[in-house]
């Protein structure tokens, strides 16, 4: 069956775009906030939100007469949360995945009684029922073909990797876990580096090396970091330091690291 005009012009204004995804980010993040999360919880609603479900959602031209095509597999999923895809339905399914990872992390899960409060006061434009909550659930997990993964997400590799690296060198007390958290972050802005989450182990390594170079004092750089992540890891060097390289120019913005030099630059120049 053909795809309709209208119906990709409308896929096309519901994409969630650059400047969309940024702002789901911050919403969910903020909900992280008020909710007072732990952070294993908060870094999973984000694996699940923007590393699972935004890249799962109908792009440009994948709308069709008989549904929202979410699914990687292509298999329909309708539901009028997904017609149109609205800011506040899409906010509606940030505080679901934090809902979902309260489930899987937390002895004492949140109350869909309590995303409803917050949900009343921080989503505009609507007000969602605690039946709605429910059904957004089962949409989400049938666009994301249930398919979570909630044990492989990089935040759990780093802080195994921190509590290691602190366990052998002292230095490891001058890497300020924050800092990591606040990297995972500003990674899910965009879909493009949101994309290094997909390998969470080789991430978190190089999420490590980063962080080492931005909070530890350049005067204290004895360890031989790079190294002993390979060692730990059993992660490519070189697939390290390409990582490192696009976290720092994301994270940094360099002005002296346009983006056609890229290819020249070494990232041991900052290590």
């Amino acid at each position: 069956m053909e795809v309709e005009e209208d119906d990709a012009a409308a896929a096309a204004s519901a994409w969630p775009g650059s400047a969309r995804r940024l702002h789901l980010l911050q919403f969910l993040l903020h909900a992280s906030k008020r909710l007072d999360l732990r952070p294993i919880v908060k870094y999973s609603a984000l694996a699940f939100f923007a590393g699972r479900f935004l890249p799962a959602l109908p792009r440009p031209g994948r709308v069709r007469k008989m549904g929202f095509y979410g699914a990687r597999s292509g298999r329909a999923v309708r539901s009028w949360l997904l017609e149109p895809l609205r800011d506040s339905n899409l906010e509606l399914f940030a505080l679901v995945a934090v809902w979902i990872a309260s489930k899987i992390h937390d002895l004492r899960p949140l109350s869909v009684k309590s995303l409803k409060a917050l949900g009343d006061r921080i989503i505009a434009d609507q007000h969602f029922t605690c039946r709605d909550f429910a059904d957004a659930e089962l949409v989400f997990m049938e666009v994301v073909e249930h398919n979570i993964g909630s044990s492989r997400i990089a935040f759990i590799y780093l802080e195994e990797l921190l509590i290691h690296f602190r366990e052998i060198s002292k230095l490891g007390d001058l890497l300020d876990l924050d800092v990591c958290m606040e990297i995972l972050d500003i990674l899910y802005e965009n879909e493009d580096t949101s994309l290094l989450f997909n390998s969470p182990r080789s991430l978190a390594a190089s999420t490590l090396v980063a962080a080492y170079a931005i909070s530890v004092p350049k005067q204290t750089w004895e360890f031989p970091i790079l190294p002993w992540v390979k060692f730990a890891t059993s992660h490519d060097e070189e697939e390290i330091m390409k990582i490192v390289l696009t976290i720092l120019l994301h994270v940094l913005k360099p002005d002296g690291i346009r983006e056609k030099d890229k290819g020249d630059f070494d990232v041991r120049c900052l290590l």
